[in-house]
């Protein structure tokens, strides 16, 4: 679609009637309100749902093994998960922390096992109907009796008396201590080499439905951001966000800064509105299916001055050499550094003086997962981590200076057997973000 050019005083004459309108058009979308007509471009959005096809029993099974060899490697016994996205990842439940303990064990050898309270078992047995915990035992507490005690129980009667038993690294740590009173002759240690080492690398399926999220979500800024004039609120846009994710067919969310909020790398809540000439971010993603997008995308509502240009144009370059930098066998710090490099060599350096952050994080079912695109891995298990292929990431050069504006590009990268590409089209300029 070729976007309207509007002379200043045209632009301006919009803004009023824009900014009015704002607030009682996204607050409609998102009640679903057929009394104020939503904005062409986001009226023109359809659905996408039908591009994501949900994740199988039979891949959970696969995944559950691909665990049981990882514990091997690891010399784990066992691995227990509690209510987590990796528990999703291995077993489609969906089950919230409480106080109370539930908990998935999943041996090296036999079959998964789950502790839980009494009153949960029909709510559980409703979500592992058809999928791969279907005849998995199930051992119940009542409120009066120690849930460590039946997972120390279970675990000796399949022969872990003693040895290593790896836990989700997102366990409650009443959990893993009461764990490890209650079987002081085992071994509780991380179970992040089995649980990163089989969700860091994704298949064709978990590639594909981060596509649809993250095309979704570039179809969703287009859409916001041929709907944007001067006087607009941030929280409108926001709100018109939600709007177009809903006609999308995916829950998402979007920051929305203007100016020199832009400046700080995740924002302020500090009311803001859109003025001519100024930049603006949007950042964060929708979910297809539990699987995440995240893409930033700066631009200006308006004309942009040679020094936002020159700006966009270095974070522009350093996306690019990070892309170029990225194939397997590559330390994952030498990525961040590629980048580094041509922000540094534009001026805006050293270190993270204006590229205030690390190039990228890990991404799939959560937002930030591992590893990280930073020397050291140093939030990781293991800071000798290479890129592999299937490995996803954050490509999100930034160039922020305090009290004027900044400037951040972010799209998703997959290395691949022979290099790496990214998931979207990256933004051609902050005149014409969206090509």
């Amino acid at each position: 679609m070729k976007r309207v050019r509007l002379s200043r005083r045209q632009f301006l004459c919009h803004t009023s009637a824009a900014a009015a309108l704002a607030v009682p058009v996204a607050a409609a979308a998102q009640a679903g309100s057929p009394s104020v007509a939503l904005p062409p471009a986001i009226a023109a959005l359809t659905s996408m749902r039908g591009q994501a096809t949900p994740i199988t029993a039979d891949e959970r099974r696969g995944r559950l093994e691909r665990a049981r060899a990882l514990m091997a490697e690891s010399q784990l016994g066992a691995i227990v998960l509690t209510g987590s996205t990796s528990l999703t990842y291995f077993t489609g439940l969906r089950w919230g922390n409480s106080e109370r303990l539930m908990a998935l064990i999943v041996p090296q050898r036999g079959e998964p096992f789950v502790v839980l309270p009494a009153f949960e078992e029909d709510r559980l047995h409703e979500q592992m109907a058809g999928g791969p915990l279907a005849s998995a035992r199930l051992f119940t507490w009542q409120e009066d009796e120690s849930p460590y005690a039946l997972v120390a129980q279970a675990l000796r009667d399949r022969g872990l008396a003693t040895g290593r038993i790896g836990v989700e690294e997102t366990m409650r740590f009443v959990f893993s201590d009461g764990l490890a009173s209650a079987a002081p002759a085992l071994s509780f240690t991380s179970g992040t080499p089995v649980i990163a080492g089989c969700r860091m690398v994704k298949d064709a399926h978990e590639l594909a439905l981060m596509t649809v999220a993250c095309q979704a979500t570039l179809r969703c800024y287009d859409a916001v951001y041929r709907s944007l004039a001067p006087g607009m609120p941030a929280s409108a846009v926001s709100g018109l966000v939600n709007a177009a994710y809903g006609r999308l067919g995916f829950p998402g969310f979007a920051s929305v800064q203007v100016g020199e909020f832009t400046a700080l790398p995740h924002g302020s809540s500090t009311p803001q509105t859109i003025t001519d000439g100024t930049v603006v971010m949007m950042d964060d993603g929708c979910v297809a299916e539990g699987y995440q997008s995240d893409l930033t995308r700066t631009f200006v509502v308006g004309r942009a001055t040679d020094r936002m240009r020159r700006v966009f144009d270095v974070v522009k370059r350093a996306q690019a050499a990070a892309l170029a930098a990225a194939r397997p066998g590559v330390g994952l710090g030498a990525v961040d550094a590629a980048a580094r490099k041509v922000v540094a060599d534009a001026g805006f350096g050293p270190g993270y003086a204006y590229f205030t952050h690390r190039l990228g994080d890990g991404i799939g079912m959560d937002m930030h997962e591992w590893p990280y695109l930073v020397p050291n891995n140093m939030f990781g298990w293991d800071r000798t981590l290479t890129a592999r292929p299937g490995m996803t990431f954050s490509d999100e050069p930034g160039v922020y200076i305090r009290g004027e504006f900044g400037i951040r590009l972010e799209d998703i990268l997959v290395i691949t057997p022979d290099g790496a590409r990214l998931l979207t089209e990256p933004s051609p300029s902050l005149d014409q973000p969206f090509g």
